[in-house]
């Protein structure tokens, strides 16, 4: 293999830049919504969120499948994760546009992350075709796990 020059090397640093602006997709609903630093400032679906449906999907081992990873403050579930951290820990320090920023997709605060983008549609491997261009959960679904996070602060 050749060695690449350093000006070639940088030369193909920026076509490959410029090349992932031209694929980004402008109209993918996070870009939508007002983000500053690390968070989602604005609800996703222009409603405030159910705090008890929230509950709901965190503790749901088929809907939000939180409670793999993650434990909490729920005595009637006998097993909860540890992979992840605590969920009233993590309510407790981040803001709710900072919750939001997380469940919608954690990989861009933490690339090694095994979170899944819970509001993302598209760039995943080996999905069923029924699957495809769907997000994991609705983005009522995200203002409601979020109300409940918040309401964890109190």
């Amino acid at each position: 293999m050749k060695k690449m020059r350093v000006g070639s090397a940088r030369l193909l640093c920026i076509q490959v830049a410029c090349a992932l602006l031209v694929l980004t997709d402008w109209t993918h609903p996070l870009f939508a919504q007002a983000v500053s630093k690390d968070e989602i400032l604005e609800s996703l679906s222009g409603q405030p969120g159910d705090a008890a449906r929230g509950r709901a999907i965190v503790l749901s081992r088929q809907t939000g499948l939180c409670i793999l990873c993650h434990s909490g403050p729920f005595p009637e579930e006998r097993f909860q994760g540890n992979l992840g951290p605590d969920l009233a820990a993590s309510a407790a320090r981040l803001s709710a546009s900072q919750l939001r920023a997380r469940i919608v997709d954690a990989s861009q605060f933490n690339p090694e992350s095994i979170m899944p983008a819970y509001y993302r549609k598209e760039h995943f491997t080996r999905v069923l075709p029924q699957y495809a261009a769907q997000s994991i959960l609705s983005a009522q679904d995200i203002e409601d796990v979020v109300a409940f996070l918040v309401s964890l602060k109190q």
